[in-house]
C-alpha cells in the first residue's frame, strides 16, 4: 500500500478498492477507539463505587484510585512510541488486532479483581493494549483517506470521543444500579470481540517500507522517568509535603531520568521519537496544547466524580447523565471544527476553544453544594465546545507535518502527549486537592479515634465513612467534610483553568493562522496535491 515518498505519483496514492470503502473503514476503527474512551469514561463514574467498602467495592484509597487510573494512562504513554515504530514496521492491523485482543483480555481480569493492587496491575495490562489500539486507529485513518479528507475525518474520528463520554457514564451508571462494581470492564469484552472480526474484513494494512529500529533503551528511560515523576507527586498529595525525602527523590530521579530520555533521543541514530520534529513552530505548539488540555481536563474530570455523587448526592446514572452536555457539543462540533478552521485559522479557532476550556474549568470555582443543575450542564456544554475545537485542528497539524509513511510514528507522539498530560493533571491536582482537603478537614477529626484519624483525611470519601460510623456524633464532621472538599476543588479548579490559559497563549503565539494548502512546506517543498504519495 505504501509507496516511497518524493515527488508525484501516477496514480493515486490510496488504492481504488480501498477508497471505496474508506468511511466504513472510519466506522471500524471510531468503535475500536470507543472501547479504549469509554472504560476511561465509564471508570470515572465508577471511582465513588470502587472506593466503598466490600462487598459494595474494594475500599480503594484515594491515591489507589488514582494508581488505577495512572497506572493504566503511563504504560499506555510509555509504549506508544513503541507501538507507533511497530506498526509502521510490521502493519497498523495487525497491532491493532493484538492490542483489541489484550485490552479485552485485560478487561475481564480486572472485572475479576479482588483487591486495588490486583485492579492497578490488570488497568497496566489494559494500558498495554490500548497503547497498540488509538495510535494505529489514527495511523491507518491517514493511509485510508487522501489529504483533502483527512481534516474532516480527523474531525469524525475526534468526535467518536465524545462518543464514548457520552455512553460511558451512562453505562456504567445502568451496571452499577444492576451488577456489582467489575461489570463496568466485563462490558468492553463483547465490545472487543466484535471490533475484532470487524477489523479483521473490512481493515487494509498498511507498513512504512523504511522503518527504523525499535528504540528498547528509549521507552525504558521514558517509563521510568514517568513513572517516579507522577509517583512523587501522588506521594507529595498523601503527605500534603512536598518536601519529604520520599516525595524529592522520586520527582527529582524521573525529571533526571527524564532529561536522559531526551539526551538519548537526540543521539540516537534510531530514536522513539525523533526530536526534529519539534523545530517545526505548528508541530510542537499542536502537541504541548494536546499535553495542556488534557492536563487540565483530567484532574477536573477526577474530582467531579466526587463532587456529583458524594457532595450532590446523584447516583452513578445520574452523574453520567450529567455528562451529556459535554459530550453532545463534542459530537456536534468536532466533525464541523475544519469547517471554522477553514475560515477563520487554526490559531483563532484554538486559541478560542481553550479559552472555552478555562472559563468552564474556572466555573468549578463557583459550584457549591446547591449549583442547579442546568448551570452545571451549561459549564459541560461550554466545555465540550472548547475541546471540539482544539483537537481536530490541533491532531490534523501534527498528522500532516509527517509523511504518511511515519503516520504510527505522528499518532504514538499525538496520543503520548495526550496521555502524559491526562496522567500528570490526575496526578498534580489529585494531589492538590489532597492536600488541600487534608488541610481543611484535620481540624474536624477531634471526634474521631486517634488511630483512624490519618485515613479519615485523606479524601471526602474515607471522611464520610467514618462520619457514618460515629452515628450521631459524626453529623457535624460530613458537614466539614463537604466544606472542606468544596474549598479544595475550587482551588483545584482555578490551577486547572490557569493550565489551560497557558495553553491558550501556546496556540496563540505559535500555532499558524492559516492552513498551508497554497503555501510551501516546511522543507521547502511545493504542496502536494492528494495523490501525491507524501503528503
Amino acid at each position: 500500500m505504501s509507496t516511497p515518498s518524493g515527488g508525484p505519483a501516477a496514480a493515486p496514492r490510496i488504492p481504488e478498492a480501498v477508497h471505496r470503502r474508506r468511511w466504513a473503514i472510519l466506522g471500524v476503527l471510531m468503535f475500536s477507539l470507543l472501547i479504549v474512551v469509554l472504560d476511561n469514561s465509564i471508570l470515572n463514574v465508577a471511582v465513588k463505587t470502587i472506593a466503598a467498602p466490600e462487598p459494595t467495592g474494594i475500599g480503594a484509597t484515594q491515591s489507589e484510585l488514582e494508581w488505577a487510573i495512572n497506572s493504566y494512562t503511563l504504560v499506555f504513554a510509555g509504549l506508544l512510541f513503541t507501538s507507533g515504530l511497530l506498526g509502521d514496521r510490521i502493519g497498523r492491523k495487525k497491532v491493532l488486532l493484538f492490542g483489541i485482543a489484550v485490552f479485552g483480555i485485560g478487561s475481564a481480569l480486572a472485572a475479576m479483581s479482588g483487591s486495588p493492587a490486583e485492579l492497578i496491575g490488570y488497568r497496566a495490562l489494559m494500558g498495554f493494549g490500548a497503547a497498540f489500539v488509538m495510535p494505529a486507529t489514527l495511523a491507518v485513518l491517514m493511509n485510508v483517506f487522501e489529504r483533502d479528507e483527512q481534516p474532516k475525518a480527523i474531525g469524525i474520528w475526534a468526535g467518536s470521543v465524545g462518543l464514548g463520554i457520552a455512553i460511558g457514564p451512562i453505562t456504567g451508571g445502568l451496571l452499577l444500579e444492576h451488577f456489582w462494581w467489575g461489570s463496568i470492564f466485563l462490558v468492553n469484552v463483547p465490545v472487543a470481540v466484535v471490533a475484532l472480526v470487524a477489523m479483521v474484513l473490512l481493515v487494509p494494512d498498511s507498513r512504512d517500507p523504511r522503518p527504523g529500529r525499535v528504540d528498547p533503551l528509549g521507552v525504558v528511560l521514558s517509563i521510568v522517568g514517568l513513572v517516579l515523576l507522577v509517583y512523587g507527586i501522588i506521594r507529595g498529595g498523601q503527605l500534603a509535603d512536598f518536601t519529604d525525602a520520599t516525595v524529592l527523590l522520586p520527582l527529582l530521579g524521573g525529571l533526571a531520568v527524564l532529561a536522559g530520555f531526551v539526551w538519548h533521543e537526540k543521539r540516537s541514530s534510531h530514536p522513539a521519537i525523533d526530536v526534529t520534529y519539534f523545530k517545526k513552530p505548528a508541530f510542537a505548539a499542536a502537541v504541548a496544547a494536546i499535553a495542556l488540555v488534557f492536563f487540565a481536563l483530567m484532574g477536573v474530570t477526577f474530582f467531579s466524580a466526587f463532587y456529583l455523587q458524594s457532595v450532590r448526592g446523584y447516583s452513578a446514572l445520574q452523574s453520567g447523565l450529567l455528562i451529556l452536555p459535554l459530550a453532545a457539543a463534542q459530537m456536534i462540533f468536532a466533525p464541523r471544527a475544519r469547517l471554522v478552521v477553514d475560515r477563520f485559522g487554526a490559531r483563532a479557532v484554538c486559541t478560542a476553544g481553550m479559552v472555552l476550556v478555562a472559563a468552564g474549568l474556572a466555573a468549578f470555582a463557583l459550584f457549591g453544594a446547591g449549583t442547579p443543575v442546568w448551570v452545571m450542564c451549561v459549564v459541560f456544554f461550554v466545555q465540550g465546545t472548547g475541546m471540539a475545537h482544539i483537537m481536530p485542528p490541533v491532531t490534523v497539524a501534527v498528522m500532516q507535518a509527517l509523511p504518511r509513511e511515519k503516520a504510527g510514528s505522528g499518532s504514538a507522539i499525538n496520543n503520548t502527549f495526550r496521555q502524559v498530560g491526562g496522567a500528570l493533571g490526575v496526578a498534580v491536582l489529585g494531589s492538590v486537592l489532597s492536600a488541600t482537603y487534608r488541610g481543611g478537614i484535620e481540624g474536624h477529626l477531634d471526634a474521631v479515634p486517634a488511630g483512624a484519624r490519618d485515613a479519615a483525611g485523606e479524601s471526602i470519601e474515607a471522611t464520610l465513612a467514618i462520619a457514618g460510623k460515629l452515628g450521631p456524633a459524626g453529623k457535624p464532621l460530613i458537614g466539614a467534610a463537604y466544606e472542606a472538599f468544596l474549598d479544595a476543588m475550587h482551588l483545584t479548579a482555578l490551577a486547572s483553568a490557569g493550565v489551560a490559559v497557558i495553553g491558550a497563549v501556546v496556540v496563540a503565539v505559535f500555532l499558524p493562522a492559516r492552513p498551508r494548502t497554497a503555501k510551501a512546506t516546511d522543507s521547502g517543498e511545493a504542496p502536494a496535491p492528494a495523490a501525491v504519495s507524501r503528503p
